[in-house]
């Protein structure tokens, strides 16, 4: 950890034995008005964030602009949760299968190439090359089978 980590870190280490007035003196300076409530926890959490942010940097524009958006309309816009599978835009994933070497190319936008054609999914490409149903993950080797797994638990 670095020296300033370390200075930031035993401020917040610092904060649940400060008396009330100097909690109220940092809660000042970081704040414009104070809350409507004197919960101790709560004072110490906001000026623990207000300390790393001041340390370390606030929330990049564009996130903080997002979560207002969020916060005047109520609403969450649906967005792709990231795979714990899903590998870096450009990656090329060579795939052999009855004899025939499949190439297969992540796209920026998540999608995938295979034969000059986007697919949605990983699964949509193991179908376009094996003809059948087929986990595209396990097809890839993103992840094991099931018959790969119950073997593990042995």
């Amino acid at each position: 950890m670095t020296t300033h980590a370390t200075n930031v870190t035993a401020q917040i280490a610092q904060l649940p034995t400060l008396p009330m007035e100097s909690l109220w003196a940092l809660w000042d300076e970081f704040f414009d008005r104070r809350p409507g409530h004197h919960h101790r926890t709560y004072l110490e959490s906001r000026i623990a964030y207000k300390l790393q942010e001041r340390a370390f940097g606030g929330l990049p524009a564009a996130l903080r602009r997002r979560l207002e958006k969020i916060g005047e309309t109520g609403e969450v816009p649906n967005q792709k949760r990231r795979s714990e599978n899903q590998v870096a835009p450009g990656t090329v994933m060579v795939r052999e299968f009855n004899g025939i070497n499949h190439r297969v190319t992540v796209l920026d936008d998540g999608r995938f190439e295979y034969q000059g054609r986007p697919y949605k999914s990983l699964t949509g490409v193991a179908r376009a090359i094996t003809g059948t149903t087929y986990s595209g993950p396990v097809f890839f080797g993103l992840k094991p089978s099931h018959r790969e797994r119950q073997k593990g638990k042995v």
